[in-house]
């Protein structure tokens, strides 16, 4: 349990890893967690057995995350066979019933937009371990687009993650403003579609924990 007085330490998720040595690159940088896109239409996305490889590389307490988007039950199994540890991320039109049914600890993302009722939809997905907010854009995902956070209500009853458009230079912006209890980044870091940059990642990760520092020093 936390202690009241402990500083929050916003973890870190990097998403869409396609390689191995950008899996070892933010390992070393700092990620609490690397995603892999199980989504076939995606730019970034890797097969079951290939997310497994990469997760392999994987460090004791660095989370692998599988995203899915309206994948089948057979598609998801596969996954968790693939990689047994991984937390899922349901990026698509996945019911509550649906995120719940594998049974396992999931993320469910939430595309951001006027209208969209936070607090209604963290009610109807309370069995989410955390929701992901992105953008709303054609299709799934934020396509590295940033949305208007002010849209983010006062007392989400759950963790949320701050996504859409994130970068070394805006992360902290968003970590001052929004308070989240992750970020989670893809193109930002990148220097072309999955293919990560080392050099953004470390820095992305170092301007997490220097908003961190600086905010538990003004606390």
């Amino acid at each position: 349990m936390t202690r009241p007085d402990t500083p929050h330490r916003t973890r870190i998720k990097i998403c869409g890893l396609t390689r191995e040595a950008d899996v070892d690159a933010a390992v070393a940088a700092g990620a609490d967690a690397i995603g892999f896109v199980l989504y076939a239409r995606s730019p970034r996305a890797v097969t079951a057995a290939r997310a497994g490889e990469l997760a392999r590389r994987l460090p004791p307490f660095v989370q692998p995350v599988l995203l899915f988007v309206n994948a089948t039950p057979a598609e998801i199994t596969a996954g968790l066979e693939a990689v047994p540890g991984a937390l899922l991320q349901f990026h698509g039109d996945e019911s509550p019933a649906d995120c719940a049914t594998p049974g396992r600890p999931h993320l469910r993302a939430v595309r951001m937009a006027p209208g969209v009722d936070l607090l209604d939809f963290a009610r109807r997905y309370s069995r989410a371990s955390a929701l992901l907010l992105d953008a709303h854009v054609e299709g799934y995902g934020g396509g590295g687009k940033v949305f208007d956070w002010s849209l983010i209500p006062a007392g989400v009853p759950c963790p949320v993650v701050l996504s859409g458009g994130l970068n070394p230079a805006s992360v902290t912006d968003g970590i001052v403003r929004v308070r989240p209890w992750a970020v989670d980044v893809s193109s930002g870091v990148e220097s072309g579609k999955g293919i990560k940059d080392a050099v953004l990642m470390r820095r992305f990760c170092e301007a997490v924990r220097d908003t961190d520092r600086r905010l538990a020093a003004e606390a």
